[in-house]
Parts: structure tokens; C-alpha cells; sequence
């Protein structure tokens, strides 16, 4: 009797323990997956940042580029900062490409905000300021660098904007609505409760060989059996 309720415990032990198994990944996911957010930012958010960076910094090589090319960079760093000119210096398009890593890298970076507004502000600005440098400057008649400098500077702020508008915000509101799954689903009560045990599961072990004989021999011969009794 007792080797037989010990084995119905263990195996009462043993489905719950198959319950919490189920139920273990989903709720791991989860926090894992809100640790993960907590700590980091998303790798699509990464991504941006990184080539806002990267726009910085071309711009910045082709602007030393230019300097160097067009008479030494000291001479052409006194010439378009110091007697900054509006019409021939470069200089405005790298404090644009300044602003632009400024402002983005703090809007989505630091403060990690998840709207466009931000994006919106830096790219209407560098166009706005591209197109009127190109209309009423001289840069086109200084070479090669008067078309390329204020070209590449519009294409990478528009490529800026694609990033964030098609893939940094979207992937990160499907991860969102993921996340929310996973904690619903942690959350949600099993569907179906484990009944209480029926009374089958409990019954008397079956008595032994040797004691169904002899109360078959009482049967049979009851005087045996009277005798039996009286001693």
C-alpha cells in the first residue's frame, strides 16, 4: 500500500513538473526579451546610429580631402572659417553634417525616441539649406568637389530617412507587439486545470496467494475452519 501511494505522488510530482516545463519557455522569453530592451537598444536602432556616424565622418574626409587639394589644409581652413564666405567655403555643409549627427544620435541614441519628427526636422533642414547654397553660391565652379560635397550630403540625409521610416520604426513595433504576446501569453491561465483524481486511482493492493487458499479451504470444509478459529 505504500509503494503504490508513493508511486502516485511521484507521479502527480511528475506532471506538475511536465506543467512548469510548458509553461517555462514562454515566460523566459519574455523577461529575457525585456532585459534585452532595458539594456540595449534594438539592432536596427544600432544600425541608424552607426550610419549616422558614417555621414559624419565621410563628410568630414571629403571636406580635409578638398582642403588639401585646393592649396594645404591650414591655408584653406584660415581661408573658409576664419573669412568664411557663403558663396565659395564648404565649411557650412560639414556644420550641417554636424547637426545632423548632433541631433539625431541624441534624439534616437539617448533619448531613444520612436518618432519621425526628429528625422523630419534634420532632413527638411539639410535640403532646404543645400538647395539654397547651390543656387546662390559659386560652388559649382570650383571643381569637382562643388558638385560632389553638396550631392552626397542631400542623398545621405534622405538614406537617413529611409532607415528610420522603413525599417528602425516598424521592426521595432513588430518586437513590441511580440513582446506584449509573450508576457499575454505568460500571463494567461492554463486552459485546462488539472480535475480532481477519480477514485479509481485508489484501491487496496490484492491480498496474497497463500491467504485466498486457506479462506478457500475454510469455505469447504467449515469444520476445519470452526476448528481453526476455536484454537
Amino acid at each position: 500500500m505504500d509503494s503504490h501511494c508513493s508511486s502516485i505522488s511521484e507521479s502527480l510530482l511528475a506532471a506538475a513538473g511536465r506543467r512548469s516545463i510548458n509553461t517555462m519557455p514562454i515566460s523566459v522569453r519574455g523577461e529575457s526579451y525585456e532585459a534585452g530592451e532595458k539594456k540595449c537598444i534594438s539592432d536596427v536602432r544600432r544600425t541608424f546610429c552607426l550610419f549616422v556616424t558614417f555621414d559624419l565622418l565621410f563628410i568630414t574626409l571629403l571636406w580635409i580631402i578638398e582642403l588639401n587639394v585646393n592649396g594645404g589644409i591650414q591655408k584653406q581652413l584660415d581661408q573658409e572659417v576664419l573669412h568664411y564666405n557663403y558663396e565659395a567655403s564648404f565649411f557650412d555643409i560639414f556644420l550641417l553634417a554636424v547637426f545632423r549627427f548632433a541631433f539625431l544620435i541624441l534624439a534616437y541614441a539617448v533619448c531613444r525616441l520612436r518618432h519621425w519628427w526628429a528625422i523630419a526636422i534634420t532632413t527638411a533642414v539639410s535640403c532646404a539649406f543645400l538647395i539654397v547654397k547651390v543656387i546662390l553660391s559659386k560652388l559649382l565652379s570650383q571643381g569637382a568637389f562643388g558638385y560632389l560635397l553638396p550631392i552626397i550630403s542631400f542623398v545621405l540625409a534622405w538614406i537617413e530617412t529611409w532607415l528610420l521610416d522603413f525599417k528602425v520604426l516598424p521592426q521595432e513595433a513588430e518586437d513590441e507587439n511580440r513582446y506584449q504576446s509573450l508576457v499575454a501569453a505568460a500571463e494567461r491561465p492554463p486552459l485546462m486545470n488539472p480535475g480532481a483524481m477519480s477514485e479509481g486511482q485508489f484501491y487496496s493492493p490484492p491480498e496474497s496467494v497463500a491467504d485466498s487458499d486457506e479462506e478457500l479451504d475454510d469455505k469447504h470444509d467449515p469444520e476445519k475452519g470452526l476448528l481453526q478459529k476455536v484454537t
